[in-house]
């Protein structure tokens, strides 16, 4: 855990690519679920931050 904090702050690609693969992840749980509205509207912005981040990540030094 020590690490992956270390690599966050040092911005390297592999922990980010985590990070934004974890916010894809919940976006389509979000999307998935079919009991609160609100969380379902919210579901697509997630995905696609998660998927942004996740293309700028790609571009960071390993």
């Amino acid at each position: 855990m020590n690490r992956m904090m270390q690599d966050l702050l040092h911005l390297r690609r592999g922990a980010w690519e985590m990070v934004a693969s974890i916010i894809i992840a919940v976006g389509v749980i979000m999307l998935m679920q079919p009991f609160l509205l609100v969380v379902y509207t919210w579901s697509f912005l997630v995905t696609l931050t998660g998927t942004v981040m996740f293309i700028i990540v790609s571009h960071l030094p390993e």
